[in-house]
């Protein structure tokens, strides 16, 4: 998966997440006792729902790109938000193509928007964890420092979310470790890729947008969208188009496996 960079809104996101994460520090109980030179490997085990407040379910490490509906199935994946502008607007072309979507939330934008959380969860949607601040050189920092970025950011979408825990960890720009893989699977977040990125951070246009899905979604089927950092008019027209496109070719939406 290739990497998103010179996205600036994260970086300026980035910047205010910091504190946001350095005031949250205390929460985080597997970041306060690991070793920030060399954190030891979490275990994964657990039992209870995934949904549920307390420990979540056991899943895989390896990264997921397969659809809970089979060979025909799509995923289609809403990275970035909640937003207030884009993410309602989101919400109701699903809504009206009968679409349940996995939608990748940042720490940040869930804690500063938990009703849209709590809309995308009660629409029948399932969350992901985006990190706090969306940075994608995270793979190349110490591993406390992903544990924190993964953990605050699981904490914070349960709170936003009234209890509800992301079933799903995707890295920021596919920035995965295998330290980060073993701790979001130990946490019932099974990672989480994608094998159709729209590019529509970049604003391609939405013909373009839609002519990558219908090229590439014989590749798999998790396709990549976002719901906040810009203007995203156009992926709303891309989707008004794709949404039934893929319906018509004999598509079914589903999620991503776990």
């Amino acid at each position: 998966m290739a990497k998103h960079k010179g996205r600036g809104w994260h970086g300026r996101l980035f910047g205010a997440a910091l504190g946001v994460t350095a005031l949250a520090a205390g929460a985080s109980v597997w970041t306060a006792q690991a070793d920030p030179a060399g954190a030891s490997k979490p275990e994964a085990s657990v039992s209870s729902p995934a949904h549920d407040e307390g420990k979540a379910a056991k899943v895989a490490v390896d990264i997921a790109h397969a659809s809970d509906k089979g060979a025909k199935g799509v995923n289609i994946t809403i990275d970035d938000g909640p937003d207030p502008n884009w993410t309602p607007q989101v919400l109701q072309l699903l809504k009206e193509n009968k679409v349940k979507a996995t939608f990748c939330m940042v720490g940040t934008q869930a804690q500063a928007y938990p009703d849209l959380v709590k809309r995308v969860v009660a629409e029948g949607h399932r969350l992901c964890n985006h990190t706090v601040s969306h940075d994608t050189s995270m793979d190349r920092k110490s591993e406390a420092y992903q544990s924190k970025e993964i953990l605050d950011a699981e904490r914070m979408i349960t709170k936003a979310s009234g209890g509800v825990r992301p079933q799903y960890y995707r890295a920021p720009g596919g920035a995965f470790t295998p330290f980060s893989r073993q701790l979001a699977a130990s946490h019932g977040m099974r990672p989480l890729g994608w094998n159709v990125d729209t590019k529509d951070f970049e604003r391609p246009g939405a013909d373009v947008m839609v002519a990558t899905v219908k090229r590439e979604i014989a590749n798999g089927p998790t396709v990549l969208f976002h719901d906040a950092g810009g203007d995203r008019s156009q992926t709303l027209t891309a989707l008004r188009e794709v949404l039934p496109w893929l319906r018509e070719q004999g598509y079914l939406y589903g999620f991503p496996v776990r």
